[in-house]
């Protein structure tokens, strides 16, 4: 009799530990869930690799924040920008937290979140330039531009020399070193880099638009576009998101 009892006490205490088991494997799954997003880290100040390889800037914090508010572990990686969308819509990442402008052929492929910043195409010239002062100036140059960018058809409009480009930083050098005669990109680029001094570019005129940069998801993808957009309002709300945009801007770049 004192067997069966026995029997039957450590039968009730390998259930119990087996159904504590259970929910702690469950709660690790969820802690260990990865939200992976995409950027071509060659976007300097939004998204590069630091001397060390590792992806730094803007972009990736703001993504590392909005997984922590999610519950799920950041998971940052580095495609091509001409083919970002693609490995998007073929599942390689779960969305695209790289300085993407939304556009209607863009809403076609993808859904996208509430804008997360604001910025501009601007001009930029050589800081010693004293002859190009306007758009009009510009015209008939050598423009440089990034490859699959939004600033690519709006220098095709000025001249018919378009020099494309891997990364910004690349463009802005060449504009500086004298090889072209502009660049067209995203004013926050250009201003970081007047700001840190390291070339001698300077911008003229107005921007020639302003673009609304929002992150991406599959279409259909509904329940992750609104945790993203929830995670978002929540920063804006308690001050997070000036505090990234203050670091590496030293100003909100929401521009609302």
């Amino acid at each position: 009799m004192k067997k069966i009892i026995l029997v039957l006490l450590s039968l009730t205490l390998i259930f119990a530990f087996t159904g504590c088991s259970g929910t702690t494997s469950q709660d690790q799954a969820n802690e260990d869930e990865t939200f992976s997003f995409a950027m071509s880290g060659l976007y300097k100040p939004f998204n590069f690799k630091d001397k060390d390889g590792k992806l730094v800037g803007f972009d990736v914090e703001i993504g590392k924040e909005i997984a922590k508010r999610m519950g799920m572990k950041a998971e940052p990686v580095t495609n091509p920008w001409e083919t970002i969308l693609m490995g998007l819509t073929s599942g390689k990442y779960d969305a695209i937290i790289g300085s993407m402008a939304i556009t209607e052929d863009r809403k076609k492929q993808a859904d996208f979140s509430r804008p997360y910043y604001r910025s501009g195409a601007q001009i930029f010239v050589d800081g010693d330039n004293a002859e190009i002062k306007s758009v009009d100036d510009v015209k008939g140059k050598a423009i440089g531009v990034v490859k699959n960018s939004t600033f690519g058809a709006e220098a095709k409009k000025l001249t018919d020399i378009v020099q494309e480009y891997d990364s910004d930083l690349t463009a802005l050098q060449d504009l500086a070193s004298g090889r072209i005669d502009a660049v067209i990109t995203d004013q926050m680029v250009g201003f970081r880099v007047m700001k840190e001094g390291t070339l001698n570019i300077k911008d003229i005129g107005e921007p020639l638009w302003l673009d609304e940069m929002a992150i991406p998801v599959n279409k259909g993808n509904t329940e992750l576009l609104n945790k993203i957009n929830k995670a978002l309002d929540d920063m804006i709300n308690d001050g997070t998101y000036e505090k990234i945009s203050t670091k590496w801007f030293g100003r909100s770049i929401l521009g609302e």
